[in-house]
């Protein structure tokens, strides 16, 4: 279960890799091809034989794509990823900030006499290839359907997973297979569909309460499905991946080659999600005169809102996460303080990964860790998504801020919290920076809100801190979190982009932060479940909603500027620290516990 630190892919690769990759198109008659990093499930997450922009070009973030002409290479990522690429990509790759640069400008420009550009439309959704398109239009660049074309030059692929399936409890769902597929066909019937393919691995195991082992991280089993408008749905996955397991009633296993002839024998109306599935299912339906309907799949909405049992769950995971998180955060200020005393004393970002998992494993109910934790001390925290290995592994000084970023997942709920600790004492700016960060976090903690509000509207509270100080950062402020499932799970954010009004029952990672390159990273991150929330004495009767913190775990008072923070702020922070040292303290051993009084002690007694 531990994290790997075997080597990745290497920046010497590229360039060959690169040069095959346009021999390939030269012999099909394309002056471009489109490597995105995607499988046709389009998730954030895929398996190692789907890693092919990281195979083409080094790069291993969970976010970007590739566009491959003749004569140059454009490798477009966000904030996120931007130092990470330029470190683990060759020159013969230009990094494109995006979405800045939008694809089709960054076309129009490398192409001015127009090209033709090759895609797999099994790794593209419709809404992608529309906005790439009218961004084209006039262009003289057209996009064309291939055959994939990296795979046949991947030696050594590997091969598709095969990790067997599991039934997932009632007890922790809150509602039966049956039941959830009633209310998803109800949907259907309302909008007179006959049936809707889902092609999102999390959202066929939600709605089927299974899980599976197909992904590294992310409980799922791989399959693609079709719900039929009587509640029925056909199941397209590898057979062997069920062995031993009874489906339901109403769920039809077939073999996943027999996907396509089943859209071609569809009546529609038939919904497909084009935000997320792929082109080549809206070609399928299309060549057979099947009438398509786009809509968001059914199941996203009722997966975000998490039933009374799955909120019960997060709080159990949260509780138990938390008393491996002080664990470890105590054995790390210990490791600081020798650090202190002894300058030959060692401890490493891989030291500090390693032991932050064997104290969740200690718990004796870690399934995974939710994903690969991101340890990084002094510049290595100024990587958003960093991920240490043994090449870029670094020990840590006095005066570093350590930023660990990590989770867990466990059968009852998927965790996700962020610290950022002192390794000592440190200079003025980390305090300032780390108190506006603070500022934020707090500022969406104590959010009420009218109902109706989306992610995009709270998105500046965790920012306002920052920008007093002309400082921002380039991620979303949260994303949504599933119940032992994905991490990160739509449709709700808390980013300026989202548009979907937060409901009841929605978990969201509440995580602002500001990184300067070269130097340090800081970032909080708590998770918190909206909720119910009450009018203020005076405030007008509305439908108000608050969030519930679900995180417990300390935050570094010894990084807090104090007389920054305004009276409501202190006095959040100083009933959270008491909230978790009476949460956690019944669950860690006596040292830990006599650290737990140290660092949840208010910040003026």
């Amino acid at each position: 279960m531990l994290q790997s630190f075997s080597a990745q892919s290497r920046p010497q690769d590229g360039p060959p890799r690169l040069a095959a990759l346009r021999d390939s198109m030269a012999a099909r008659g394309v002056d471009g091809v489109i490597v995105p990093r995607a499988d046709l499930h389009q998730g954030e997450y895929v398996a190692p034989c789907d890693e092919r922009l990281a195979w083409l070009t080094g790069f291993t973030g969970s976010a970007g794509f590739c566009i491959a002409l003749h004569e140059r290479a454009g490798l477009f990522v966000d904030g996120r990823y931007r130092v990470q690429a330029r470190a683990q990509c060759a020159e013969a790759f230009d990094i494109a900030p995006w979405p800045e640069t939008r694809p089709a400008d960054w076309l129009r420009m490398a192409c001015p006499n127009g090209a033709v550009i090759g895609f797999d439309p099994w790794l593209h959704t419709r809404d992608e290839l529309d906005v790439l398109e009218r961004g084209l239009a006039g262009s003289g660049i057209a996009l064309t359907r291939t055959p994939n074309m990296i795979d046949p030059l991947w030696q050594g692929r590997p091969a598709p997973p095969m990790g067997s399936a599991m039934a997932y409890p009632e007890a922790l769902a809150g509602t039966g297979s049956a039941q959830k597929r009633t209310d998803a066909a109800l949907a259907l019937d309302q909008n007179d569909q006959t049936a809707a393919v889902l092609t999102q691995p999390d959202s066929i195991c939600w709605l089927l309460n299974l899980r599976g082992a197909d992904l590294p991280r992310l409980p799922v089993v791989q399959a693609l499905a079709v719900l039929h408008v009587d509640g029925r749905v056909d199941l397209f996955a590898h057979g062997a991946k069920f062995d031993g397991l009874t489906l339901e009633a109403g769920i039809n296993l077939r073999p996943a080659e027999a996907f396509e002839p089943a859209l071609r024998s569809l009546s529609g109306p038939v919904r497909v999600d084009t935000a997320t599935a792929p082109v080549a299912v809206c070609d399928i339906l299309a060549e057979a005169g099947i009438e398509i309907a786009p809509m968001q799949d059914p199941c996203l909405a009722p997966k975000a809102r998490k039933s009374a049992a799955e909120l019960d769950g997060a709080r159990a995971a949260h509780l138990r996460d938390g008393a491996a998180m002080a664990e470890f955060l105590c054995w790390l200020d210990g490791q600081a303080q020798k650090l202190l005393e002894d300058p030959a004393h060692v401890v490493t970002e891989i030291d500090i990964v390693r032991h932050l998992e064997a104290c969740r494993t200690a718990t004796g109910a870690l399934r995974d860790i939710s994903f690969d934790t991101i340890a990084g001390s002094g510049p290595n925290g100024a990587i958003v998504h960093y991920r240490v290995t043994e090449d870029s592994n670094r020990r840590l000084w006095p005066g570093d801020l350590m930023l660990v970023d990590s989770g867990g997942q466990y059968l009852d709920g998927t965790t996700d919290i962020t610290r950022t600790i002192a390794i000592g004492p440190v200079a003025q700016l980390e305090s300032a920076c780390f108190t506006r960060v603070l500022q934020g976090m707090i500022a969406l903690s104590r959010a009420r809100f009218p109902r109706g509000v989306a992610g995009g509207h709270l998105d500046a509270l965790a920012r306002y801190p920052l920008w007093l100080a002309g400082l921002d950062y380039d991620h979303g402020t949260g994303h949504g979190v599933g119940a032992y499932l994905s991490v990160h799970e739509g449709p709700q954010r808390l980013s300026r982009v989202s548009q979907v009004p937060l409901a009841e029952g929605m978990i969201l990672s509440n995580e602002p932060g500001y990184y300067r390159e070269g130097a340090f990273g800081i970032r909080l991150e708590n998770l918190v479940a909206v909720r119910q929330g009450v009018a203020p004495d005076g405030g007008e009767p509305r439908d108000w909603l608050e969030f519930e913190t679900l995180t417990l775990a300390p935050i570094d008072r010894r990084l807090i500027v104090v007389d920054e923070l305004t009276e409501g702020e202190r006095d959040w922070l100083d009933a959270y620290h008491a909230r978790v040292r009476m949460s956690l303290s019944p669950l860690v051993s006596p040292v830990t516990r006599d650290w737990l009084d140290m660092a949840c002690a208010p910040l003026r007694v």
